[in-house]
């Protein structure tokens, strides 16, 4: 029987918080060197500045997966491992769909179908698992519509989600899923060539469909369908716990009040990203004196970078009078995630009507009975148990 991997200090998680000994590195070691199964020389860099300047020059961190065993991921069409030209040739494509002003024609399909999705819940009953009944399909059949990929397929794309982002699981079977879900896509891709919609899919073919080929469409469309998924029903499982924990401020949502704030400081607080795509040094670089040699990885912590005091004070904190807009849930520079607006949008709805629909909304089980995800790139809950 092969043991679980251990997990990377970037990777760990004590609940909602990132482990003390990682925010004691941001403090004394803010760029240090690691050893990661995968790279001999990894820097892990955990200061919210320093992250920043990773982030800001692509000329001097690259994503491109060249020379890094990580699978034959350039020119794939999936994007976080692109730089520019490419990446700006193809992020310039989808832009124009997650606009904020874009997003905003979604919004009375969203509010149905979360409404629909709290009907089912209620109708089934208590106690239920909230990650089973809301957190999941809702975004699932949002991005689903939005991309044009059939709803009733979910059970097959989830199941191979959930795989690829288990990192307790051998390699071989991760990528397994990977290929099983880029064929899935590919085959998708391959029918809207013949008869393309009004959704994105189409919408590329339409547009873009000389200067864009199969491969790099599918390597687009599947991972805007895991990102679109995964991510948001994440924060929606987890940013209710955390309410939850915090009768308060869940009060305050529940009444509409200090919504994109509280949403904005979940996003800080629980950072459910540990460090995006690994990034790789074309040159020799030096952080916070520390010199990072052309070709050594570089892994930022989200977590520790959204609770530096640089941003404010008592960042330990949970609370959702704050102002802070500069956190980097989301990322920042060229590869700030494309779908910000749209996770928004729907936190934005779900929040408020899931907690109005229920006023009596609670945990079924004691919080130290909460299963939180063991080793995933994206944190979150395996399943929430609730009641009302």
């Amino acid at each position: 029987m092969t043991s679980a991997p251990e997990v990377p200090i970037h990777a760990r998680r004590d609940g909602f918080d990132p482990p003390p000994e990682l925010l004691k590195l941001r403090e004394d070691e803010p760029v240090k060197k690691v050893n990661l199964p995968w790279a001999e020389n990894a820097w892990l860099v955990t200061g919210y500045s320093d992250i920043r300047i990773v982030f800001s020059e692509a000329n001097k961190f690259s994503n491109s997966p060249e020379g890094r065993a990580t699978g034959n991921l350039a020119k794939s069409g999936f994007l976080l491992a692109y730089d520019p030209p490419d990446h700006t040739r193809l992020r310039r494509m989808l832009t124009p769909e997650f606009t904020v002003r874009r997003i905003r024609r979604l919004q009375p399909r969203i509010e149905t179908i979360v409404n629909d999705h709290l009907d089912a819940l209620e109708q089934a009953g208590k106690p239920a698992d909230l990650v089973a009944n809301f957190a999941l399909p809702v975004p699932s059949l949002v991005i689903c519509e939005l991309l044009g990929v059939p709803y009733e397929d979910r059970a097959e794309f989830q199941h191979y989600a959930s795989i690829r982002l288990d990192m307790t699981l051998d390699m071989a079977e991760r990528t397994a899923a990977m290929e099983a879900s880029r064929a899935y896509m590919a085959k998708l891709v391959a029918e809207h060539r013949k008869n393309p919609g009004d959704d994105m899919i189409g919408m590329l073919i339409r547009e873009h469909g000389d200067e864009l080929d199969n491969v790099e469409l599918t390597g687009v469309a599947d991972l805007l369908l895991l990102a679109g998924h995964e991510t948001t029903s994440n924060m929606l499982a987890m940013g209710t716990l955390l309410l939850l924990r915090n009768p308060d401020q869940l009060a305050e949502v529940r009444a509409g009040r200090l919504v994109d704030e509280a949403i904005e400081e979940m996003l800080r607080y629980l950072s459910i990203v540990h460090s995006g795509i690994p990034r790789i040094a074309v040159e020799d670089v030096s952080l916070s004196g520390q010199t990072i040699s052309a070709g050594d990885v570089v892994i930022c912590s989200l977590p520790s970078a959204n609770r530096d005091p640089i941003l404010g004070e008592d960042l330990e904190r949970f609370d959702i009078t704050r102002r802070i807009s500069a956190h980097m849930a989301f990322g920042h520079g060229l590869h700030h995630c494309l779908g910000a607006p749209l996770a928004r949008m729907e936190m934005k709805i779900a929040f408020p009507a899931l907690l109005q629909r229920f006023p009596s909304l609670a945990l079924a089980v004691p919080f130290e009975e909460v299963p939180f995800r063991l080793f995933s790139p994206v944190h979150g809950l395996q399943e929430l148990p609730i009641t009302w």
